[in-house]
């Protein structure tokens, strides 16, 4: 397994459980640096670094969703194991998502859980397209997520390291293409931010139709509700990852 996939991961060799975590379009794994300490001990917190940010900076963030996920199934394989549970927000919930669907092609151990988190149902229209659009039309979009300060969007010189990324994270949402199979045996639990102007309910309920069991939890914030609520959505999957717990 490439350690380039993983960001600050902390072994627990003890643990019962592992929970892979994929972050948002422009994100990286640092998103989830509080995650290893918020969870119990029995689960083992794997934050993915997608190429292009954090520690892979250099590398060349990926345009198309098929291959990304063909390398990510390939580095994580090792960890397969032990149980395991995929959690994705917004980008990383269509990643997770795939991600689960090519285990099962693949004849691999599945997710024992998917999380997805305000990410619209895959079958659903994604629009606007903007990952080729001018530069103050992306940072438009970036504002409507309420995930960048204003600071951030304002500096020249943070932009122009980050606006290749996030054109390249854009890419993978705009140009996939969802195609029809058996829905997913494995649970699947949707998050959802009341306040998210950007994936409203309409946009999650659709996921009913790709596992056989879904819940669906809408939780008070905004598209990035998740940095807000980080503790409670720790709770609430790790009591789904070890029920018994």
């Amino acid at each position: 397994m490439s350690k380039q996939w993983l960001w600050a991961r902390r072994p627990r060799p003890a643990a019962e459980a592992r929970l892979v975590c994929l972050p948002y379009a422009g994100g990286a794994a640092a998103a989830y640096r509080a995650w290893h300490q918020l969870a119990p001990g029995h689960v083992e917190v794997c934050p993915v670094e997608l190429p292009g940010r954090g520690l892979r900076m250099g590398e060349e963030p990926y345009r198309r969703l098929p291959p990304l996920v063909e390398g990510l199934a390939d580095a994580l394989d090792p960890l397969l194991d032990r149980p395991f549970a995929l959690f994705g927000h917004s980008m990383g919930g269509l990643i997770a998502f795939e991600l689960a669907r090519l285990l099962r092609r693949r004849g691999r151990p599945e997710p024992s859980h998917l999380f997805v988190s305000a990410s619209p149902a895959p079958d659903r229209p994604r629009e606007p397209t903007v990952h080729d659009a001018p530069d103050a039309e992306l940072k438009a979009r970036l504002q409507a997520f309420n995930g960048t300060p204003a600071e951030v969007l304002d500096n020249e010189e943070l932009m122009e390291l980050a606006l290749p990324v996030i054109r390249a994270d854009f890419a993978v949402l705009e140009t996939y293409e969802f195609a029809e199979e058996p829905p997913l045996d494995t649970p699947l639990t949707v998050f959802g931010g009341v306040d998210d102007r950007t994936v409203r309910p309409d946009d999650l309920v659709g996921w009913r139709e790709h596992a056989t069991t879904v819940d669906l939890r809408m939780l008070p914030g905004d598209h990035f509700f998740i940095d807000e609520l980080a503790p409670e959505l720790i709770g609430m999957i790790t009591t789904r990852i070890a029920p018994d717990r």
